[in-house]
């Protein structure tokens, strides 16, 4: 972890308004830098002449906050670890963090200022402001499918939060409840796919979006498969709170113009500018490891993506933190919630595979083919339309996943497995990190099985196949209680988080109480709970999933 993510980063919604000076005294620059890029001209145009197609690079970029170079703090230390695949390898200086479910605000405040301060901010301020929405209706499309991927991102972490309203005030910003948020998602969504569609059936082939995309290189059918494709995932998160709509947004994406991710070359990545940010906190910070959690389900299934996803531990002791030669050539990952020392203690435990996966020019992954066929999956399981059948589009995810990972020829056995299981976790290093594998179910499709054994299988090889994009992956675990994720060794909440049902959100940065108090205040309110991690989203829902 570099240095600058420990300094306190409280660029916000209001521009850093009220700690302007506090930064100023503390001779910090980042803060002011965006209150120049957005306060100097409250109409948000520093200049007339702009050109439009250099906006869109890095807004784009930043869906996965790679554009200030935050996704360390801003997903890897609360998304991924949550979601049960990535577990640091040390403590930042601090024994109580995060990863025993005491909060460090100047790691989560970047999940919810950055998206702000670089994607949310210059769409509906400087680029909304350009006449885009007439003049390029086709680029307005697109921003408008970059903000539902971004917004969502920061409601499903936080709950409800500043939407509808951004860049209309520079002194206070109301919230805006999450099922408001998500009527609002639809809607753009609505307006991207139709825009999208009639400019494809205008102009066959055109490409103008080419020099301003690093996700599909301006093809435009792509961009239209992942907006039906994010609505399915939308309408899935809302399925148990209200499933009315969700199988209304549901159906209308299953038999939506222009279709859905269906094959590997779908992949919706990014290339961020730089560093791959997987590669950045694995080979050049040394600070992220695997989470035993996904060892657990992988070890256990002989998964051939094993060895894709990460590297086997290290057993060389002229390498730091080297465990002992018989656990030569094993995939041992981290529990999360033990007690970490200082580097290099844990180092030699199985990391992402930044030699031949995650590289430094890897793109990044946002979403999967795979993952829509689990979503098909799910939704045949629950009778909607358009679906398919369940059994046909859950092995479908699992071939997608393979072929996409150069494993496709390992798919038929691996499909057909139907005695392995995860495996129990042992910690070559404590035996108080030692658990149990946490879940019995096996690989093979049973069409006998009851809804709910079926369900845990789609979402465990969803789980399986959407690594390593754990915002999804949490959202998931805790919308359907799968996979069956290990809980935190040590939980320092003070009660406020269950161990068991382990965490649910994080707490609004502390910022939004100096500085945009009186509607984070509100946003408590529309929260229904306590701002802690133990209060529940409202698609949340605390009830069986059928």
């Amino acid at each position: 972890m570099k240095t600058r993510y420990q300094l306190t980063k409280y660029s916000g919604i209001n521009y850093c308004i009220a700690i302007l000076g506090a930064l100023v005294l503390l001779g910090l620059t980042n803060c002011t830098k965006n209150f120049d890029k957005y306060n100097t001209d409250p109409s948000g145009i520093a200049n007339k002449n702009l050109q439009i197609p250099t906006l869109f690079i890095p807004l784009e970029q930043e869906i996965l906050y790679s554009a200030d170079d935050g996704y360390q703090t801003a997903q890897n230390l609360n998304a991924d670890i949550y979601a049960g695949y990535a577990t640091p390898t040390q403590t930042f200086g601090t024994t109580l963090n995060n990863m025993n479910y005491v909060f460090v605000d100047n790691w989560n405040s970047e999940a919810f200022n950055s998206i702000y301060t670089n994607l949310i901010g210059p769409i509906k301020n400087k680029l909304a402001a350009t006449g885009v929405k007439t003049s390029l209706p086709d680029f307005w499309a697109i921003a408008l499918i970059v903000e539902v991927e971004a917004i969502d991102r920061v409601t499903d972490k936080f709950g409800p939060v500043p939407y509808s309203k951004v860049g209309t005030s520079l002194i206070s910003i109301p919230y805006d409840s999450q099922q408001s948020i998500y009527t609002q998602m639809f809607a753009q969504l609505d307006t991207a796919t139709s825009t999208l569609q009639s400019y494809i059936a205008a102009h066959p082939g055109a490409t103008p979006f080419a020099n301003s995309d690093v996700v599909y290189g301006g093809d435009y059918t792509k961009w239209l498969k992942f907006a039906n494709s994010l609505r399915l995932r939308l309408a899935m998160h809302i399925v148990k709170v209200d499933p009315a709509t969700a199988q209304t947004q549901g159906e209308k994406a299953l038999s939506a113009a222009g279709g859905l991710l269906s094959d590997p070359t779908d992949l919706a990545a990014i290339a961020v500018a730089g560093q791959n940010d997987y590669w950045q906190i694995t080979a050049s910070y040394t600070d992220n490891s695997v989470n035993a959690t996904i060892t657990s389900y992988m070890n256990g299934y002989n998964d051939p993506r094993l060895p894709v996803y990460f590297l086997p531990v290290n057993t060389d002791p002229t390498q730091p933190g080297p465990l002992p030669a018989q656990y030569a050539g094993q995939y041992i990952g981290i529990r999360l919630g033990g007690i970490v020392p200082a580097k290099p203690f844990y180092s030699g435990f199985s990391v992402y595979n930044y030699n031949t996966t995650f590289t430094v020019t890897t793109k990044e992954t946002v979403m999967t083919a795979a993952e829509v066929w689990f979503l098909k999956a799910e939704a045949a399981l629950r009778g909607w339309n358009g679906a398919g059948n369940a059994q046909t589009d859950y092995e479908t995810g699992i071939q997608n996943s393979m072929t996409q990972y150069g494993v496709g020829s390992a798919a038929s056995a691996y499909i057909a497995d139907g005695t392995s299981k995860p495996a129990d976790y042992v910690d070559p290093l404590n035996a108080d990190n030692n658990i149990a594998a946490s879940s019995a179910i096996t690989i093979k499709w049973d069409p006998t099985a009851a809804n709910e054994t079926n369900l845990e299988r789609i979402i465990t090889q969803k789980w399986l196949a959407m690594f390593p994009e754990g915002q999804e992956a949490w959202t998931e675990f805790r919308r359907t209680g799968y996979p069956k994720v290990f809980p935190v060794v040590i939980n320092n909440s003070g009660g406020t988080i269950d161990t068991k049902i382990q965490v649910r959100r994080i707490s609004y940065p502390l910022s939004e109480y100096s500085s945009n108090g009186v509607a984070a205040k509100a946003g408590v309110n529309l929260l229904g709970g306590p701002d802690n991690g133990g209060t529940r989203l409202w698609w949340d829902v605390n009830k069986p999933n059928f």
